[in-house]
């Protein structure tokens, strides 16, 4: 039993409550101290919260568990801002790799970000380069993934090993940069960077059990009790050393047999990568049915719910489609640009169809507002043809999502998992592409959640932490990481809006509202406790307001509370 503190509910009506009682993995009642009485036993733990905050478990709706795990320390170095602020910090911390390991091994990196660079923000045309890392490490290939995905940055010895080289062609939709002689510079765009992945060592089932160990207890510590892996299948083989690939979902299963999953996931399977045809995109997903990927385990805790399409993210050095041209032509922190073709918009629609007649979720790539306009007509148009009760589609990020989406969305109650987190990462960044405007209006959460479109969020991890307290500051204040500017007020959310996306919204996603993401009786006893008042505290506060407690199922899977 919890007393002493907030009982946030989350229900209809975002009630607040004095105790809660939870017996084995489910709650059996919510409200005053006197409510909860009855189900006080012998061998009850009575938890005094001493003010703290009583919340649903949090559901990150968007997060690569294991490519999460395989890309933070101490399996990878960390690269994000603040850990590195310059080139000359990457070059330092590859240089103590290089002192640490083998001779040969691969050295990995993750999470750097030309708009923290300084050498980069002080001159926008100095970029990443392989001799930054040569020097550093001449002897040992090293590879070192963005924050954002879309590109790698290697040196010559790993160049050389994966033979690249100025006659080299980069696969479809990818790019690899040159310099004024032609030659490479290290830098690997979108589907390029499948040249370095195909030559690394392929992960094994131990490392891949490692990296989602690791992410469960980051996950853990921050109250999350839920997370939806967006993409595990063929397509995720050349991704990250296939941490999305086919053989992950093995391992969370073999973690749920050991009893070792403390979050539930669910999963987006991934038939096919950025480019491909829709034809390719069937016959994979025709496949994976057939091999019964949810394999018996059990839905509450492994659940297959769906299919994951890229619609954009396949041009070279330009990934969101939109109506108007961008501001600048270059790709930065914010990678930008806007092509699409009849061919491809049909490849889309082809793809929605497939996954749709087939009886699935489908959860969708979508940046730029002419992108998520193309989906949500797609979406629209495979209902028509065989309408579907509860089909839940849902867009993908939708960063700049437009009121014809929102109506179409809205509609045919379908939703958008936007990233909050990254709004608050390059929010100082995006008016040097898309102008003021346009930046502005970026993650229009607002706008959305007045639309009536059903709106989740997720961390995007590794991309950005999986710290939802950031992205609950971000939607309700809309500040910038960098410089605290705010960005697009009129698209703040409150409080109690903001929470939602991350519990019960996130648990609709799920197809597990009926049974999670709020705090009522019958409910699953997934909770997550905040030490202080959350609903009165500054929300530059909340950031910094530590997780004590999180249970899942019942369980305790993380306690730095003192009775």
């Amino acid at each position: 039993m919890f007393v002493g503190g907030r009982v946030v509910t989350v229900d209809a009506e975002f009630s607040v409550a004095e105790a809660l009682a939870v017996t084995g993995p489910v709650i059996s009642a919510v409200g005053s101290r006197e409510d909860v009485a009855p189900y006080v036993g012998p061998d009850t733990r009575v938890v005094d919260l001493k003010g703290a905050t009583l919340l649903p478990g949090i559901n990150d709706s968007h997060l690569h568990g294991a490519a999460f795990g395989m890309s933070s320390p101490p399996l990878s170095l960390d690269l994000s801002h603040p850990a590195v602020t310059s080139l000359a910090d990457v070059g330092e911390a590859v240089r103590e790799a290089v002192g640490r390991v083998p001779a040969g091994q691969w050295i990995t990196g993750h999470g750097w970000d030309t708009g923290y660079l300084d050498e980069c923000v002080a001159d926008p045309s100095r970029l990443p380069s392989r001799t930054d890392l040569d020097a550093v490490s001449p002897d040992h290939p090293v590879v070192l993934y963005s924050f954002s995905g879309h590109a790698t940055w290697v040196n010559s010895k790993a160049l050389e090993l994966i033979g690249v080289d100025r006659d080299t062609v980069a696969p479809p939709g990818g790019a690899i940069v040159t310099d004024g002689a032609g030659e490479p510079t290290g830098l690997l765009h979108e589907g390029a960077q499948a040249l370095v992945q195909n030559a690394l060592p392929p992960l094994s089932r131990q490392e891949r059990a490692d990296a989602i160990r690791s992410t469960l207890t980051t996950l853990a510590g921050l109250g999350v009790t839920s997370y939806t892996e967006p993409g595990l299948g063929p397509g995720g083989d050349g991704i990250m050393r296939g941490t999305m690939g086919t053989e992950t979902l093995d391992v969370y299963r073999e973690l749920l047999a050991a009893g070792e999953l403390t979050a539930r996931v669910g999963v987006l399977l991934l038939p096919t990568g950025m480019a491909s045809t829709s034809e390719e995109f069937a016959r994979n997903l025709d496949a994976l049915d057939a091999s019964d990927p949810a394999g018996g385990a059990d839905p509450r805790r492994l659940a297959v719910h769906g299919v994951k399409i890229f619609a954009d993210g396949i041009v070279p050095n330009k990934t969101a489609w939109m109506h108007e041209p961008y501001v600048g032509g270059g790709c930065g922190s914010l990678c930008v640009g806007g092509e699409i073709d009849d061919e491809r918009v049909a490849e889309i629609r082809a793809m929605v169809r497939h996954a749709h007649a087939a009886g699935h979720q489908l959860g969708v790539h979508a940046t730029g507002d002419r992108a998520i306009d193309t989906v949500a007509d797609a979406f629209a148009e495979a209902a028509a043809a065989l309408p579907r009760p509860d089909a839940r589609h849902y867009v993908i990020h939708g960063d700049f999502l437009t009121a014809h989406s929102m109506k179409v969305l809205a509609a045919h109650d379908y939703g958008v998992n936007m990233n909050p987190t990254i709004k608050w990462t390059v929010a100082d960044m995006e008016e040097e592409f898309v102008g003021a405007g346009r930046a502005a209006y970026a993650w229009p959460y607002r706008d959305a959640i007045d639309a009536g479109v059903r709106v989740a969020s997720g961390s995007d991890a590794p991309v950005t932490l999986p710290d939802w307290r950031q992205g609950v500051a971000t939607m309700v204040l809309r500040e910038s990481k960098a410089a605290g500017r705010v960005s697009g007020p009129e698209q703040r959310i409150a409080l109690a809006e903001a929470i939602r996306t991350y519990t019960v919204v996130a648990a609709w996603q799920d197809f597990a509202d009926d049974w999670k993401g709020s705090l009522e009786p019958g409910k699953a006893a997934d909770l997550c406790v905040v030490d202080g008042d959350l609903l009165g505290a500054d929300p530059h506060a909340i950031p910094e307001m530590p997780v004590v407690l999180t249970v899942m199922d019942g369980r305790i899977v993380h306690d730095t509370l003192r009775d």
